[in-house]
């Protein structure tokens, strides 16, 4: 009688902590984050910044990789909502087709933080924060002025992504009316280092001396083609991103220069907004972060193992 108690008694207090449990679980705020791709150690680092801030409050993060493909990110978007998440932080593959996820969300009451690359639809996110793009690309372009008199440029190009687009505006506008700058190419490098690699390997037989990479792996993509062809001397490489491979770089005198970002600080911020837009406070609809050109002249400056 007394075992047949002790049983009954364990069974209820089993049943009371699995009823707190499920109850803390409920308490919990679920979010949702997506990059382009995570080929790519800039969205690591963003995603770890995310990660640090969701968990240390005790909520819940859930993210997905649709490696470049649209279609996946509009269907894992849509497996997010049905798993609960309140806030998407979004990183679009394709800034005009992720259109259809953007309303799925609108629909289901989940506000949407747009961060690193904005979406062509911006009436669907409560936010936006990037780094100034075509900044980027306009810093890019006026030390490549400085070093060269006259240039003959393959730019390595994603149209589907606007900060690169940006950055490539930036880049061209500042050329303009400088006729002794000229674009050889501009072709779609899809931001990775692989695609880099195959794009500009086909490019050698080309006149240039001169490659602007929308990104830091195009452009080490571009240095890795021009190494295995013998054909890097002479060559000014410039990136976006002053990630810690590039700066490497940069130190050995390999790459020319890169215009910095910080996804630590996007991040961060678009972290402290989630939080801010929970608890009703209004947010910022669109942050812009100042980049600054990194070059092996003024390298001491940064941490070569960090970001900015």
């Amino acid at each position: 009688m007394k075992r047949t108690k002790w049983i009954a008694a364990a069974l209820c207090i089993a049943l009371f902590f699995s009823g707190c449990a499920k109850e803390q679980d409920q308490e919990k705020h679920i979010f949702g984050a997506t990059y382009m791709t995570r080929n790519n150690p800039y969205f690591d680092v963003l995603n770890d910044e995310i990660a640090e801030g969701v968990e240390a409050n005790g909520d819940k993060l859930i993210v997905r990789d649709p490696l470049q493909d649209q279609e996946k990110q509009n269907q894992q978007i849509l497996d997010m909502i049905d798993e609960g998440i309140e806030i998407l932080f979004l990183n679009p593959v394709d800034k005009v087709k992720v259109k259809p996820a953007l309303k799925a969300c609108q629909e289901a009451g989940v506000e949407i933080i747009n961060i690193d690359t904005q979406v062509d639809d911006t009436d669907y996110v409560l936010s936006t924060i990037e780094t100034d793009n075509y900044q980027a690309g306009q810093e890019c372009a006026k030390d490549m002025m400085k070093r060269v008199d006259s240039a003959r440029i393959i730019i390595l190009d994603n149209p589907m992504q606007d900060s690169i687009v940006q950055r490539v505006q930036g880049f061209l506008d500042t050329i303009e009316g400088h006729p002794e700058y000229q674009v050889a190419q501009q072709i779609f490098s899809g931001g990775e280092i692989e695609i880099s690699v195959e794009v500009v390997s086909g490019l050698l037989d080309e006149d240039f001396n001169v490659v602007f990479g929308g990104n830091d792996p195009s452009a080490l993509g571009a240095l890795a083609a021009l190494q295995k062809a013998g054909r890097e001397e002479g060559i000014l490489i410039y990136g976006v991103d002053g990630s810690p491979d590039f700066k490497a770089m940069l130190d050995l005198g390999y790459v020319t220069g890169t215009s910095s970002q910080s996804p630590e600080t996007i991040g961060k911020m678009a972290t402290e907004m989630a939080y801010q837009a929970m608890n009703g406070k209004e947010v910022e609809k669109y942050v812009k972060l100042p980049s600054r050109l990194i070059t092996k002249e003024n390298l001491m400056n940064y941490d070569i193992d960090g970001w900015q």
